[in-house]
């Protein structure tokens, strides 16, 4: 049930930042931010209401973001090589979907206020929301066989880069062109393969001490 909610907010987030972003100017950002982060924060508020664990979970998923919008200012200036979807997958595939959902958002919104707030934040709220997304849902398997995490990382890599592209089409046509949106993709392939392999490196190196943690936090909250 869980899930669903998270699935439905993240569509209805979607739908909403390209509604804002197709019928409203530059201005409506705020807004638009604004909802997609209360609807980021609904499904890891329905787990919290629902009796999961909820502080030591909440801590965490205070920890994970921190070291998310950290881990992108230290590598700010290696052009498109961020462990920011690295940790978003590994929150999704510890704490659960809606917290991985929640920590994507939310190291986008924190993260932008070091660099540069604009349109384009909303965007990529989604995307690394979609990771955690992704990791949450894989988790049964990744946390078996470690290198599962590589097209895990691979898939978030293509993912951010293809959402991300959307903005680029929209920024320049004020509008949505397929035609421009596959040119898009096609000039921006050399990122999309560096962000791709940086994040499959970045989660390898990750999970071992996320593992250890998380073990045993298990074994003293058993969470």
């Amino acid at each position: 049930m869980k899930r669903w909610v998270t699935v439905g907010c993240l569509l209805l987030t979607a739908l909403l930042i390209l509604g804002g972003a197709l019928l409203f100017d530059d201005r409506a950002v705020v807004w638009v931010t604004l909802c997609g982060t209360v609807l980021s924060v609904v499904p890891f508020a329905v787990s919290f209401e629902k009796g999961d664990p909820s502080a030591v979970r909440t801590v965490l998923l205070s920890v994970m973001v921190a070291l998310s919008v950290l881990g992108r200012g230290a590598f700010a200036a290696v052009p498109f090589c961020k462990p920011v979807a690295a940790v978003t997958v590994l929150c999704g595939m510890y704490l659960g979907t809606e917290a991985g959902v929640l920590c994507g958002a939310l190291s986008a919104l924190l993260s932008a206020m070091m660099f540069e707030m604009g349109p384009w934040v909303p965007f990529q709220m989604l995307a690394w929301g979609l990771c955690g997304l992704l990791g949450g849902l894989t988790a049964r398997w990744t946390r078996l066989f470690r290198l599962l995490l590589v097209p895990v990382g691979i898939v978030c890599g293509v993912l951010f880069s293809a959402v991300m592209d959307v903005w680029t089409v929209i920024s320049i046509d004020n509008g949505f062109r397929l035609t421009r949106y596959a040119a898009a993709l096609t000039a921006s392939l050399p990122m999309m393969v560096t962000y791709a392999v940086s994040n499959a490196v970045f989660l390898l190196v990750l999970c071992v001490p996320f593992r250890r943690a998380m073990d045993r936090l298990h074994t003293k909250y058993g969470l």
